[in-house]
Formats: structure tokens, C-alpha cells, sequence
């Protein structure tokens, strides 16, 4: 399967001022999907402007035609499955049926106070993402849904008339650990990674592949075990979270190099971020857009 190559726009930027050219430039570039993260802040850009991911996305729907628009990721940090539902069968009606549902556990940033709750332990919030995805599954795909469950209900949850795409918008299921994989491997129509954190500061570049490629086997024997292909998944990486961190966005040849080396793994779709001027997600735009246009050419 050729690869595919996406961005992720962070949402900083006030829509007329900058934030609406990033959207139909990337449509331009001929990007597969630009994502967004779904936060309340998000670390650096915490005391600056940060919008809602839910509708930025469905303005940015109105301004393109082609292009897929998706959350990188969304969690129970601040979501609930009814609610989130009825938003996400609206973006896709808005779209036309061109969203994809990024979703994983979250982790313990500032989404996992900002409601005044005490941030969940990994196991907590494991049994959280356990419990939102098989309930947000039904609710995209039924009539009518109730539900009582240890962490999530549902009364009579109406969500006529479902979504554009049938029988739901795909998920893309971010995990590393059996549960979540469990999850990705049951619910997924993708499946999605950063890398290994550990490796982040002090790991290599090879020691990252090997880890990914661990991260992989993984998610084929959790297919196993369902008797799924794991080949039916798409398999994303997030770009900028491996010790390669920028590199690969330095120059053409470098990209091609990078993701050379992972679509050998098994990717589907690697997703570069938007450039953002002094910041960690820094680069240069002229590079960036040779890279959105010719890299994949060279990667057949």
C-alpha cells in the first residue's frame, strides 16, 4: 500500500487571521487528512490562544472539498460519548462524510484537571476508554441507545440520522498497551502511535523503529485474537514524539529517508505538524510544502 501523508493543525490561530489559510492550504498541498488535537490547552501554548477542535473542524469542513479533517486524538478527559456523538454526527453531515475520530485514553496534562477532577491513574483511565469507545460505537450506529455502565450513561440517546459514512466515521484508536490495542484491534478502522516516550530524550533513531516495530506486533496478535487481519487496519504515525523529533522535516531527502524507514514497518499514513514559528514544532514552510507535494511520489 503506497503511503500516505497528513498534517496535524494546531488550533492557535484565530480563524480569520490565519487559522482558515492553514485548512485550504493543506487541501491544496494535496495532504490525505489534517487533524487536529482535541485539548482545552495544551503544554507551551497554554497561556496563549487555543481554540475548540470541534468547530474548527467543521468550519474548516466549509472551506475545503477533499481534504479529510479528523482529532488527534479525543479522550474522556473532558468528553462524554452522548454528547460527543451528536457533534460528531453533525462535523460529519458538515463535511459530507470526510471525518475521522482520532481517540485514545488522554493522559495527565491540563485536560485532566481542567473540570476539577482529580487526574486518573493509567488503569483509570484504561477503564474509561474501555467503557467510551464500545458506547460512542453505538451511539454512531444506532437509533436510539441506553446504557448504564460504571462510568457512562445513556437514556434514549437519539442520534437520527447517524452518520454520512456507514455504518459510522472510522475510528483511529491511539494505543501501546494490550487493553488499548484490544480496543483498536476490536473498534479500530486505524490504529494510531507517537512512538516510545521513553526514547523521546535519550533514544535512537533505530532504537525507535525497533519499538515500533515491538508496538506493531502487538497490534497483530491483539487482531489474532479477535481473528481479525491486522491488515484491515491502517496504521498512523504521529510525527515529532521519536528522537528523530524535527530532523526528518529538514530537507526532502530526509523525509523520504525517514518515512522510508517506517512504511517498511507496516505504516499506512505518517502526519508531519503544521509548522508553528518558535516553537518545537518549527520548521521551514518552503521545505514543508516540497515535502507535502513530492515525498510520497518518491516513495511509491
Amino acid at each position: 500500500m503506497s503511503l500516505r501523508l497528513s498534517t496535524v493543525i494546531l488550533p492557535y490561530l484565530r480563524w480569520h487571521e490565519g487559522g482558515r489559510t492553514a485548512w485550504t492550504r493543506a487541501e491544496d498541498l494535496g495532504f490525505h487528512t489534517a487533524y487536529t488535537y482535541d485539548h482545552l490547552s495544551w503544554r507551551t501554548f497554554r497561556d496563549g490562544p487555543w481554540f475548540g477542535a470541534i468547530p474548527t473542524l467543521t468550519a474548516a469542513a466549509t472551506v475545503t472539498e477533499r481534504l479529510r479533517l479528523g482529532t488527534l486524538v479525543t479522550s474522556p478527559n473532558f468528553r462524554h460519548p452522548v454528547t460527543l456523538a451528536k457533534e460528531l454526527i453533525s462535523l460529519d453531515d458538515v463535511s459530507r462524510g470526510r471525518v475521522t475520530l482520532g481517540i485514545g485514553a488522554g493522559g495527565t496534562g491540563f485536560d485532566a484537571t481542567a473540570l476539577g477532577q482529580e487526574p486518573w491513574t493509567p488503569r483509570e483511565r484504561a477503564d474509561r476508554l474501555a467503557e467510551f469507545v464500545p458506547l460512542l460505537d453505538r451511539l454512531l450506529t444506532e437509533d436510539s441507545v441506553s446504557y448504564e455502565g460504571d462510568f457512562y450513561s445513556a437514556h434514549e440517546a437519539r442520534n437520527i440520522p447517524g452518520c454520512v459514512q456507514r455504518p459510522r466515521l472510522p475510528f483511529a484508536v491511539a494505543a501501546t498497551g494490550p487493553r488499548g490495542l484490544k480496543l483498536a484491534a476490536q473498534y479500530g478502522q486505524a490504529w494510531v502511535t507517537t512512538g516510545d516516550p521513553k526514547l523521546y530524550e535519550s533514544g535512537t533513531p533505530e532504537e525507535s523503529l525497533r519499538a515500533l516495530r515491538g508496538q506493531a506486533d502487538k497490534l497483530a496478535d491483539a487482531c489474532a485474537e479477535l481473528g481479525r487481519d491486522v491488515d484491515e487496519l491502517d496504521k498512523i504515525l504521529l510525527t515529532g514524539f521519536t528522537p528523530d523529533r524535527g530532523r526528518p522535516l529538514e530537507s526532502l531527502d530526509a523525509f523520504v529517508d525517514f518515512a522510508g524507514r517506517h512504511q517498511e514497518l507496516g505504516f499506512t499514513e505518517l502526519v508531519v505538524h503544521w509548522p508553528i514559528p518558535e516553537s518545537d514544532f518549527a520548521a521551514d514552510m518552503k521545505v514543508f510544502e516540497r515535502i507535502a507535494m513530492e515525498a510520497t511520489a518518491q516513495l511509491g
